[in-house]
């Protein structure tokens, strides 16, 4: 005789880095960034402070009108997502038809560039909110006196650690610099 499952699932749909993933009955109190860790194996997806303060658990929800937002998975269900899709941080490179990164995004890149990962907890965070600003300025762009202050309001409420904000800034700047349509002269 068994005992019944006194944990209620019900089942989760979701698109993951343009893949559906397999429909599974999930917890409903599942935490996106569980099941992005534990079932998926995303790994790049962080635990910081658990109460979304950090923002080191951020992926990106992509709108079927081409928008795009940054949700924080440490607080939010992995039923939120029942439907969508979303981008982790694993998502954003190239690969070749072994999965192997064949090139970088652009914000991955300049992150390179410019040394911003320290301990690079946080940077999956920044990673995902840099991409979300460039895509954003893609469809309306900043004259280029705003893009500082641009810049800073989209990342702000990403909290580093190791105090690489500098960085983090520069390398977004130039990201944005070096993707067209993204500023306008002014």
């Amino acid at each position: 005789m068994s005992t019944p499952d006194p944990i209620k699932r019900k089942p989760l749909k979701v698109t993951i880095n343009g893949e559906q993933q397999p429909v599974e009955q999930v917890p409903d109190e599942l935490m996106m960034l569980d099941y992005l860790n534990e079932y998926r194996n995303l790994t790049g997806t962080r635990f910081g402070c658990g109460i979304g303060l950090c923002r080191a658990c951020t992926v990106i929800v992509d709108s079927p009108d081409g928008h795009s937002e940054e949700i924080r998975t440490c607080i939010t269900g992995a039923h939120y997502f029942n439907g969508k899709s979303i981008r982790t941080v694993e998502g954003h490179a190239e690969r070749d038809d072994r999965g192997e990164v064949v090139s970088l995004s652009e914000v991955q890149q300049q992150f390179l560039n410019h040394f911003s990962f320290q301990c690079s907890y946080c940077a999956p965070g920044f990673v995902n909110a840099a991409t979300v600003l460039i895509e954003r300025l893609q469809r309306d762009p900043v004259p280029r006196s705003q893009l500082e202050d641009t810049i800073s309001q989209a990342l702000e409420s990403h909290l580093c650690r190791c105090t690489g904000y500098v960085r983090y800034y520069q390398a977004v700047r130039d990201a944005v610099l070096a993707t067209s349509g993204t500023t306008v002269e002014g």
